[in-house]
């Protein structure tokens, strides 16, 4: 392989990684797989080459991670003491709030949750501790995401120093 199309490799490489820790706090931007994209291309040049196990193993993990981090703040709302109301309203949160941009996506679940146990008349006291839970949930999806890019991140680094 040339030089110049490695060191672009590595390039584009740390580039998905960095993408993907930002999208660890941006929730429009997916950054696990950003962060897998990195990794898969530091896997086509000399300083990365191990199993293919391995490459299947950290696509399972973002994947897993990225589905999971849309469930975690419906979990946090049940964990709390929400009811299914409060958890179905924490999911059409967030649905809603997809088309909402960032500040949407943050805050649907939190309303949707609060909004939800309200509709069952749900003491205002009890609504707010549910839409807390959606919101922890949602706050433990972007230590999981951001967790995961730096990982990679510094795996990549390691492999760059070791070779």
């Amino acid at each position: 392989m040339g030089m110049s199309i490695e060191i672009l490799l590595l390039i584009i490489a740390f580039l998905l990684a960095i993408s993907g820790l930002l999208g660890s706090f941006l929730p429009v931007i997916p950054g696990p797989p950003l962060a897998f994209l990195g990794l898969l291309c530091m896997y086509f040049t000399p300083h990365f080459s191990p199993e293919r196990n391995v490459l299947w193993l950290h696509l399972i993990l973002s994947t897993a991670i990225s589905l999971f981090d849309y469930v975690i703040p419906v979990l946090g709302s049940r964990w709390f003491g929400g009811s299914k109301a409060g958890s179905r309203g924490a999911m059409l949160g967030l649905i809603v709030g997809l088309f909402a941009g960032p500040l949407g996506i943050i805050l649907g679940p939190f309303l949707g949750s609060f909004l939800g146990e309200l509709y069952t008349n749900a003491p205002v006291k009890k609504a707010f501790r549910a839409a807390m839970g959606s919101f922890l949930g949602f706050l433990t999806g972007v230590f999981l995401k951001a967790s995961y890019a730096i990982y990679v991140i510094i795996l990549m680094i390691k492999l760059l120093v070791n070779n």
